[in-house]
């Protein structure tokens, strides 16, 4: 039997004024294909929606509380928004026992799918926040549970592993591995700069720019993180 969804508004400190809203947020698309005439429509709508507001909300708060160069502010958005960070959360909160699924998903054991599950419904929790109460409780639920993350984070320098983190994505999303060229050098040879190219297969994702390969590549894959929304 479905856990009551009050118990998970206590959880998550949100009370509901429709709570077809956060009941739709639960929806992963598996429940569907065994219950064809479920009220509710998968919750990839409500990811989209809530994606958007979560990228919003962090770039907000980075925006107003810290004065660093747009590249570090955006290496330290993509470690608060990436998947495994957001499928932490969720598993912190206990969502995952609210969720619909199907038998197959429930059951399955594979750590990468329940994670990439998770890291869906707190986007759509969010997205779900926003249509029933707002800009100002979504934003206020993303800083208790994410944002809270942040000063870790920059203490250790976590943000800095773009590349990993792209490559990974790339692999999981298109099956991929993402490459590096370099695409322009400039400068005197103690003091040259590079601009590097991130492509999947031929497809030229991002550009970033150092002072050392290794820099350009790392600045490419945190752009093309924020780029692909991954």
């Amino acid at each position: 039997m479905k856990k009551q969804l009050s118990l998970l508004e206590s959880k998550i400190d949100i009370k509901f004024k429709n709570t077809d809203y956060l009941r739709n947020a639960l929806v992963h698309r598996s429940y569907l294909n065994e219950h064809k005439n479920f009220t509710f429509d998968q919750n990839e709508r409500l990811e989209f929606l809530g994606d958007a507001v979560l990228e919003l909300v962090v770039t907000d708060y980075l925006y107003r509380n810290y004065s660093e160069a747009e590249g570090i502010l955006t290496n330290w958005r993509s470690s608060l928004v990436n998947g495994e960070r957001l499928a932490s959360v969720s598993e912190t909160l206990g969502v995952y026992d609210f969720m619909y699924l199907s038998k197959g998903e429930s059951q399955d054991g594979n750590k990468k799918a329940r994670q990439y599950i998770l890291a869906n419904v707190f986007e759509a929790i969010v997205g779900a926040i926003y249509l029933d109460q707002g800009y100002e409780p979504a934003a206020k639920f993303i800083n208790e549970n994410l944002i809270i993350h942040l000063a870790k984070i920059i203490e250790d320098k976590t943000y800095i592993d773009a590349k990993s983190m792209f490559q990974e994505r790339a692999q999981e999303k298109a099956g991929l591995t993402p490459h590096y060229r370099v695409l322009d050098e400039s400068g005197p040879d103690h003091n040259k700069k590079f601009v590097v190219g991130v492509y999947i297969e031929k497809e030229l994702v991002a550009k970033g720019e150092g002072y050392s390969k290794q820099e350009a590549q790392t600045q490419a894959a945190a752009q093309a993180i924020e780029i692909k929304k991954w």
